[in-house]
């Protein structure tokens, strides 16, 4: 049988402290209480928050093992994803949530402060305008690269810390093919389906462009 829900997440991520199952477990309650008051996440998909939320921000783990301290700017993280849960797998990594939309934000900051998590930085404002320097940039579904590669340019370290380039990581969907001709060799597609059996992930895919 299938598992389903927080079970699902238990089976992809079998090594979890027992921190991180609270922390996870206490996202449905408090975005669906959100999701009630502030539409962060489509009404259909509340009920399916582990399977398409939670589960396809994870994926970026699966690419990339963010190292303590590292510095990571989440783009336009919406209610906070992928930021959120990354955030919890990755303890020792501050994140960085940024969004133009005010009460996404506040969302944001009410999940973090509900879970006492202290390695995230909510800022309501667009990206571009984000002052630091960060070893990479994650997004789910947001722009096209071409303006993540704008909004972020400056923003990446030079120094790589990580197996993984430095640059943009980015969650998405459908056919790739012209958005990314203009990077050539340089913009990495690995298909979400290599690491999750789940309909809902065939047409999905994770992109990764070094900077």
């Amino acid at each position: 049988m299938t598992p389903t829900g927080i079970e699902l997440l238990y089976y992809h991520f079998p090594n979890l402290t027992n921190q991180q199952k609270s922390h996870f477990e206490q996202l449905q309650g408090l975005y669906a209480e959100w999701n009630a008051k502030i539409n962060v996440i489509s009404r259909k998909d509340i009920d399916n928050l582990y399977e398409r939320h939670i589960l396809h921000s994870l994926a970026i783990a699966k690419v990339v093992k963010f190292n303590p301290g590292a510095d990571v700017l989440d783009v336009g993280t919406g209610g906070g994803f992928p930021g959120i849960p990354l955030a919890i797998l990755f303890p020792d990594t501050l994140f960085y949530l940024t969004d133009s939309i005010g009460k996404k934000i506040t969302v944001v900051k009410a999940v973090k402060d509900a879970l006492k998590i202290d390695n995230v930085f909510p800022d309501n404002i667009r990206s571009e305008r984000f002052e630091g320097h960060v070893d990479f940039a994650i997004t789910r579904a947001v722009a096209p690269m071409a303006e993540l590669v704008q909004w972020t340019r400056g923003k990446i370290k030079k120094r790589n810390n990580h197996r993984l380039h430095n640059g943009l990581i980015a969650l998405k969907g459908g056919d790739l093919t012209a958005e990314l001709e203009p990077f050539g060799n340089r913009a990495r597609v690995t298909p979400l389906s290599k690491y999750y059996d789940d309909p809902f992930y065939e047409t999905k895919s994770i992109v990764t462009l070094a900077l």
